[in-house]
C-alpha cells in the first residue's frame, strides 16, 4: 500500500519504490476510481494521508484532475489522529479514538465513508469489525517491503465478490462485500489414519 503516487510520498522505512502505481494506470483503472466517487461519500482518512491530500487536493481545482480535487475539497475529511494535529484542510474534523468515533459515525445517517491509503486506520477498522466493503485494486507487481493492508489483528470476516474487473495492463479490481463469519469445513478422512493420528499427536507435543 505505500506510497502509490510518487517517490516523496512516504518513504519511511528506506522504501524506495514510491511511485509503482504510476506506470500502471491506464482508462479503466480511471473509470473505477472515479465509480467510488459517484456516491455521496465523506473521506474518512489517517494522520499521514491525510498530510498527503492537504498538501495536494486543495491547490489542485483547475488541473487535470479537477473533478476530483473539487469533490474533495467540498466534502467532509474525518482524520484519525491522537495526536496535535494544525486541520489546515476546510471541512477536516479530528476524530480522538478511531474505533469509536467511526461505529458512532456509521449509525448516523450520512453519506458513505471511504478511506484510502491510510494503513494504521484501516487496520484499526478491520480489527474492529468495522469494514462493510473493500474495494482492492491489486497491481501485477510484487515489491517485496512497504506497508501491507492486513495483519494479524484484523478480525475474522467473510466477504463475498460482488464485481470484479481486469484492466488493460492487469490491474485485477474487485469489489467486496460483508458475508457474514468465516465458514470452514473438514476434508479429512473419518476416522482418520493412524499417519495422520500419529501427524496430529506430533503437532500437540511441538505445539
Amino acid at each position: 500500500m505505500q506510497a502509490p503516487g510518487g517517490p516523496q510520498e512516504d518513504p519511511t522505512g528506506g522504501f524506495h519504490y514510491g511511485g509503482w502505481v504510476m506506470p500502471l494506470i491506464d482508462e479503466v483503472f480511471g473509470e473505477e476510481v472515479d465509480r467510488l466517487f459517484d456516491q455521496p461519500f465523506d473521506l474518512l482518512l489517517g494522520r499521514k494521508t491525510y498530510e498527503i491530500f492537504a498538501a495536494h487536493w486543495p491547490y489542485a481545482e483547475g488541473g487535470p484532475d479537477d473533478s476530483v480535487a473539487k469533490a474533495f475539497n467540498s466534502t467532509t475529511k474525518y482524520v484519525a489522529t491522537r495526536k496535535g494535529l494544525n486541520l489546515t484542510w476546510k471541512g477536516s474534523v479530528a476524530l480522538r479514538d478511531a474505533a469509536l468515533d467511526v461505529d458512532r459515525l456509521k449509525q448516523e445517517d450520512g453519506p458513505a465513508l471511504v478511506t484510502q491509503g491510510s494503513t494504521d486506520l484501516i487496520r484499526t477498522l478491520l480489527a474492529n469489525d468495522l469494514v462493510d466493503e473493500l474495494n482492492m485494486f491489486t497491481f501485477p507487481i510484487v515489491l517485496g517491503s512497504g506497508k501491507k493492508l492486513f495483519n494479524d489483528g484484523a478480525r475474522a470476516t467473510a466477504f463475498k465478490l460482488t464485481a470484479n474487473r481486469v484492466s488493460p495492463n492487469g490491474i485485477v479490481i474487485s469489489r467486496y462485500e460483508r458475508d457474514g463469519a468465516v465458514k470452514t469445513e473438514d476434508h479429512a478422512m473419518d476416522p482418520p489414519t493412524p499417519a495422520e493420528v500419529a501427524r496430529r499427536e506430533k503437532l500437540q507435543r511441538e505445539g
